[in-house]
């Protein structure tokens, strides 16, 4: 499986921004409070609005610097083949193309011997396991 990760500029910028929400939101507690302090459900909702920026803004923090300064990154996409796991909107929007035909599967095995990665028992195998599957 192939993974594509945000690079390590992007990552910094965001622990930065997470920083960013995190001051804000304890300014934005500590105003909130004090002008609403007197106002009853008011007073205690509007503050709330500040922690919750507290915490998005921890744990952006946390993923981002994680992501820019440790030698294994998490990924923001994972790249799989058809074979690894297959689209299951495939089969519903066009259930005779994608990788499950049997002529696709024939062209994968085709390619695994060519680059050797299979011996050639193998690949006989295989091959009448696809042709039996018809």
């Amino acid at each position: 499986m192939q993974s594509l990760k945000p690079g390590r500029g992007p990552s910094a910028l965001g622990a930065f921004g997470g920083i960013f929400a995190v001051l804000f939101g304890i300014f934005w507690t500590f105003m909130a409070f004090s002008i609403t302090r007197n106002i009853p459900i008011v007073g205690i909702v509007f503050p709330l609005f500040g922690v919750a920026f507290v915490i998005i803004g921890i744990v952006n923090v946390i993923y981002n610097f994680r992501n820019a300064t440790a030698r294994e990154r998490y990924s923001v996409i994972d790249i799989t083949t058809e074979s690894e796991e297959p689209d299951p909107l495939n089969r519903l929007v066009n259930p005779n193309q994608g990788g499950n035909t049997v002529e696709n599967k024939l062209r994968e095995l085709d390619g695994l011997r060519t680059k050797g990665l299979v011996s050639s028992a193998e690949y006989a195998a295989q091959r009448t396991r696809i042709l039996n599957s018809i």
